[in-house]
């Protein structure tokens, strides 16, 4: 077996000694990493609930507005670039260099994609910085790739295994800047280039709107509307597979059929590190049709640490409402919250699938919640599948996230 990096190996022998191991799989992750890297697959792209509900609608998408566009020449120089820059992590040593060479960025069109983060504005240098800090430790972990595991990650691979998986990243986020552009231009009042319609064909002309043209916030939409059949979300099977769980719900409701979730954590790549939100991303693309241009086209990983709350929720209602597709929440699951929690764990995966905007009260987001902590402690509150609670709460805890962003 390789040998563990330091930090890792630092992890293990300062674990968590007051609870059993199995509440705590980081410790297990850490362990096991150099062998579920390497064994883990990457496979071609081939319940009950609980309180207040409200109506879902499951109605035909209105026409879409964005499809995936050509990589230019321009583009797949810009790709070339980045992954020649790959060769610095053979060479790092010490988490800080390890985490400035997994942080590699590239411009498309104007917009700046990072490896493992997304589309962002954030420095390279401050994306760095959050894989320096190192996660809180003795939170219980549900399955999100924290900090420590995506260099690891990106340590253990072998250098062709690393530079297909960046060229497949890249490749895609290359094919969705039209996306991008058109998300902040109609969320954030982004104004768009004088020639974005000649070159970003993908975008229907007729469907270029201003920022504020929606009517503000929320004035457009309805009070309350909810997407995906209720029934069709699982608790996670093991601790670490909120990214499974999530899948096999978005996966479900696109094909109505149920695949259990064995199956989409070996197309996620998940280990028992967790599964990497551009792989949740990755996998929407290519095993859903909710990236058809009549839905939300092509999913993209998307940094929201420059949104308002209230650009973050008419985000969650453009989404659900206009593309009539699921969102990937990416929160850090805290008891400050999410009361229904006994304890506060780590970054974790769920399906944003409804809103009601609560006229003279709190803005309620609807999600699926795969995480149950009664199915691993029996002695813990158990977790109801279907929940509505305070927006605010759920765009703070996708702040408080490390990574800052959601799969739109």
């Amino acid at each position: 077996m390789p040998a563990l990096p330091r930090f890792l190996a630092h992890q293990i022998a300062g674990g968590d000694r007051t609870r059993p191991l199995w509440r705590h799989p980081v410790t297990i992750a850490a362990a096991a990493l150099a062998l579920t890297l390497g064994a883990v697959p990457f496979l071609p792209d081939g319940g009950d609930d609980d309180g207040s509900i409200a109506p879902t609608a499951e109605t035909t998408a209105a026409p879409g507005t964005v499809g995936r566009g050509k990589v230019t020449r321009a583009m797949q120089a810009e790709i070339d670039r980045v992954l020649a820059e790959g060769a610095g992590l053979d060479r790092a040593q010490g988490r800080t260099a390890l985490a400035r060479a997994s942080v590699r960025c590239a411009v498309f069109d104007g917009q700046r994609y990072c490896l493992g983060f997304g589309w962002t504005n954030q420095s390279r240098e401050a994306l760095a910085a959050r894989l320096v800090a190192r996660p809180t430790f003795g939170r219980e972990r549900t399955g999100d790739l924290d900090a420590d595991g995506i260099i690891a990650r990106n340590n253990a691979r072998s250098a062709i295994a690393r530079t297909d998986s960046e060229r497949a990243e890249l490749t895609m986020a290359a094919q969705s800047v039209g996306k991008v552009w058109m998300l902040r231009h109609e969320i954030q009042g982004v104004e768009l280039p004088d020639d974005f319609a000649a070159r970003h064909p993908e975008v229907a002309m007729s469907d270029l709107t201003g920022g504020d043209e929606r009517g503000g916030f929320g004035n457009n939409y309805p009070e309350k509307f909810s997407i995906l059949k209720e029934s069709r979300i699982l608790a996670q099977n093991q601790t670490w597979w909120c990214g499974p769980a999530t899948m096999q719900a978005i996966g479900w409701s696109s094909s109505k059929q149920r695949k259990n979730q064995s199956y989409w954590a070996r197309r996620l790549g998940t280990t028992t590190d967790g599964t990497a939100i551009t792989d949740m991303v990755r996998v929407v693309n290519n095993k859903t049709d909710y990236d058809a241009k009549d839905k939300a086209g092509p999913y993209v990983v998307l940094d929201i640490s420059d949104f308002t709350f209230k650009q973050w929720y008419r985000l969650m209602m453009r989404h659900v409402h206009d593309y009539r597709a699921p969102v990937v929440l990416h929160p850090v699951l805290l008891k400050q919250y999410y009361p229904y929690l006994d304890d506060d764990a780590s970054g974790h995966f769920q399906v944003g699938r409804g809103f009601d905007q609560n006229p003279g009260g709190n803005p309620q987001l609807g999600w699926f919640e795969p995480w149950d902590q009664s199915r691993f402690d029996p002695s813990e509150p158990r977790i109801g599948r279907v929940q509505w609670r305070n927006a605010y709460r759920s765009y703070r805890a996708n702040l408080d996230h490390f990574q800052h962003n959601v799969g739109v």
